[in-house]
């Protein structure tokens, strides 16, 4: 009991934690796991190197140009990841029960479940990663602002 207060008086105090526990999935042990892990957000280049450094991209196999995906890497932190996926498990459970975000829909019709869980984790991972780097807060729906590309 201890720890778990100290670990909910940390979410209260810190921002990051904060900002980073508003992401459906990520619950109080995986935002400080997350937090306190990563360190400094700017020391990843993407969050697609952060969700393989935490070990949650497929691992890619490739000879003569044609390359494969497999099952995920499962390098990296194993604690973090564990969390991410069991977050993922529960969001998706509640998608389930009660319906919810219509990617997720869509994500479990086309996919196995565990496929499915894996790639909400990776999503989950991935917007944990700018929320930080960027230092902005969640919103469900927000898109980002890309600036439209022109191709010659």
């Amino acid at each position: 009991m201890g720890i778990e207060r100290v670990i909910f008086s940390w979410k209260k105090d810190d921002v990051a934690v904060k900002v980073v526990s508003e992401i459906p999935g990520v619950g109080p042990l995986t935002a400080t796991a997350a937090v306190a892990t990563m360190g400094d957000a700017k020391a990843f280049k993407s969050g697609r190197e952060f969700a393989g450094w935490v070990g949650l991209v497929p691992r890619q196999m490739g000879t003569g140009g044609k390359s494969r995906l497999y099952g995920i890497s499962k390098r990296g932190d194993v604690y973090l990841r564990m969390l991410f996926i069991h977050g993922a498990r529960s969001v998706l459970q509640q998608v389930k029960r009660r319906g919810g975000n219509p990617w997720e829909e869509k994500l479990m019709e086309r996919r196995p479940h565990n496929v499915a869980v894996v790639a909400l984790a990776n999503k989950a991972a991935r917007t944990l990663w700018a929320l930080l780097a960027h230092g902005r807060r969640y919103e469900k729906g927000h898109i980002s602002e890309c600036p439209q590309r022109e191709y010659a």
